[in-house]
């Protein structure tokens, strides 16, 4: 599978496929270019993450039946902008949770390795479920918590729904390499975060927009911002 990173295309019907739990699949209406072994994967992940939902609470319920805009197609409009930046890894995604936005880095990427960094124990379970059905040999699921990871001196990380900016770096302050880069998957807010970090972290950490996007339908806002540990 090759990845790529297209722009999403507007839609430009209301037809889509529903499985049976009568969520909408419109990724191949706006990610088009995408390989067609890419789009069977995260169609694959979407119907697992919808399954295991009502039981492990990975998504709220409000966003089962529009999974495929706000989580896919967000995760995808990410990845388009951090893979303009020359993403390498280990991408270690930070309180991972459902996966997102780590198992579809890994699907795009099959040569990138992504660790799945996640403290809660059922939800790991699903990780390494979801791992195994997609067989995605380049990612691994850590069952630790972040502190955990003090002596490691990660060079890439990545969160989604994580917690905010601020309170992010702080947690990686000690585990982060100087010149090490963490991405942060935002709302329209994201520049409120920015401000919101102390003095003491801006000493330690280089705040920058990397870009911003909306999704294919609402037309909702989001960004990536890149942190880089400078001290």
């Amino acid at each position: 599978m090759s990845a790529r990173f297209p722009t999403p295309r507007a839609p430009t019907s209301t037809t889509a496929n529903a499985d049976p739990n009568n969520a909408l699949w419109r990724m191949r209406e706006w990610f088009p270019d995408l390989d067609p072994q890419i789009h069977e994967a995260l169609q694959t992940f979407h119907g697992e993450l919808i399954k295991f939902n009502l039981r492990l609470n990975l998504i709220s319920r409000t966003t089962e039946r529009e999974a495929d805009e706000v989580h896919f197609a967000d995760c995808l409009s990410s990845a388009q902008l951090i893979g303009a930046t020359g993403l390498t890894g280990p991408v270690y995604d930070v309180g991972s949770g459902n996966g997102l936005p780590g198992i579809v880095l890994g699907i795009l990427n099959p040569q990138l390795a992504v660790q799945l960094v996640e403290s809660d124990s059922r939800k790991c379970e699903f990780l390494k479920h979801a791992v195994h059905v997609l067989k995605l040999s380049n990612v691994q699921v850590m069952n630790v918590r972040l502190e955990s990871l003090k002596d490691t001196n990660l060079g890439v990380g990545i969160s989604r729904g994580f917690a905010t900016i601020a309170k992010t770096i702080l947690a990686c302050n000690k585990i982060f390499r100087k010149g090490g880069k963490f991405y942060h998957l935002k709302g329209p807010s994201w520049s409120r975060e920015i401000a919101d970090i102390p003095s003491q972290l801006i000493a330690a950490w280089n705040p920058e927009l990397v870009g911003e996007y909306s999704l294919p339908v609402s037309q909702s806002r989001r960004a990536v911002v890149c942190t880089t540990k400078i001290s």
